[in-house]
């Protein structure tokens, strides 16, 4: 008998189907008339994003990241393009259709009402039982460490505390996906870290999509899964924190998520798998050779804290560029140099202060910056 008869009357398992994306946009475009010009807010945006994922839409301001989340929200409609929120098409759906929910940077609390109250409020609209209403209350009063505030009125509580309000308030109506806008910009500095922290912890407990619009690199890269870099309407790159810190796609990317060094130069040889770049005086520039050819222009970029600054040129296969030290800014847990290429560039060099407070270089001093050739990376424009 043959493979093909004998399988014939056997069941055939089904193959798995890929899981449906939380949040699904598909070439979406937002346009404004303005002054009768046609404005394009967001031009051509298509992205999934996955259930339980923590997403980031991250940008300088009017790159159209709030907008593209609003569209989500229903606050906004595309002007073309499809919103899908969990495989359903939601284009021209009203907000309180959608299974999501929105917190903003102004908590929006009602001043009137206590903690309880403000977050009972929407299964109070909805008319759930009051049983039911005491249990989703008190559960969610725990998992954002607020039990025993219930009394408490917003002006009777810290910053922080009132964005935990609202998360509660956000929350207990138990949506399938919670976007936030900015929602920690009124904070101070270290109570914000620590909601960054908070907020990735809610987001694992109640284990819903999360999409969070921000301008702050730092925030992004502590809570997200993936971020998407926007600007000027578009995603420019959209990946892992890792992924998008240690291999920028472009030089906005590289220039816009924390500091970077940006250096321009041309091919001059293929050498030991590694394409070499001259650089100034007696300088040069090693990056992987994959792509590249003698003659090629190419823009390098590495990040300060891989760089080594020392008064010996280095010997070896690493890239080595010599120049001149023009300010020394001393900030704690590490020393920021800006050192100047002659005319051909100025970098930033971050060296940490692990055992004292001591520097290896002051202003006007003569030094070389060494990195090795893997911090090096080749980026597009």
């Amino acid at each position: 008998m043959s493979e093909t008869q004998a399988g014939t009357g056997a069941a055939t398992a089904a193959p798995a189907l890929p899981p449906v994306p939380a949040i699904e946009l598909d070439g979406v475009v937002k346009e404004y008339v303005a002054r009768g010009e046609t404005v394009q807010a967001v031009r051509g945006v298509s992205l999934s994003i996955a259930e339980g994922e923590f997403f980031s839409l991250l940008g300088p301001s009017g790159c159209g990241k709030t907008t593209t989340m609003r569209m989500i929200a229903g606050f906004e409609e595309p002007t073309r393009g499809g919103v899908r929120l969990h495989g359903q098409d939601v284009t021209g759906v009203p907000p309180n259709k959608r299974d999501v929910n929105m917190v903003f940077q102004s908590y929006a609390l009602f001043p009137h009402m206590d903690v309880w109250e403000n977050v009972a409020f929407g299964l109070r609209r909805k008319k759930v039982p009051e049983a039911e209403i005491r249990r989703r209350v008190g559960e969610m009063l725990e998992i954002v460490d607020l039990t025993g505030r219930e009394k408490r009125r917003p002006r009777e509580m810290s910053g922080g505390q009132q964005q935990r309000v609202a998360l509660a308030r956000a929350l207990v109506n138990n949506p399938r996906a919670l976007l936030l806008d900015e929602p920690l910009g009124a904070l101070d500095l270290k109570l914000r870290q620590a909601m960054q922290i908070e907020l990735k912890r809610i987001q694992r407990e109640v284990g819903i999509t999360f999409v969070y619009v921000t301008h702050d690199q730092s925030e992004a890269l502590t809570m997200s899964d993936r971020i998407a870099v926007m600007n000027d309407g578009l995603v420019e790159q959209l990946a892992g924190p890792r992924e998008i810190y240690e291999r920028p796609a472009t030089a906005f990317v590289a220039g816009f998520i924390g500091t970077s060094n940006l250096l321009n130069g041309a091919v001059e040889r293929i050498a030991g798998g590694f394409a070499v770049l001259p650089l100034g005086e007696h300088g040069r520039v090693l990056v992987e050779a994959a792509g590249h050819s003698p003659g090629d222009a190419v823009a390098v970029t590495v990040r300060p804290e891989k760089i080594t600054i020392s008064t010996e040129e280095p010997a070896g296969d690493v890239s080595a560029v010599r120049g001149t030290v023009s300010e020394v800014v001393y900030l704690g847990t590490y020393n920021s140099y800006a050192v100047k290429l002659g005319d051909v560039a100025e970098m930033t060099v971050f060296q940490q202060n692990a055992h004292d407070s001591t520097t290896t270089a002051e202003r006007g001093d003569s030094v070389w910056l060494s990195w090795q050739p893997q911090h090096s990376y080749a980026i597009g424009s």
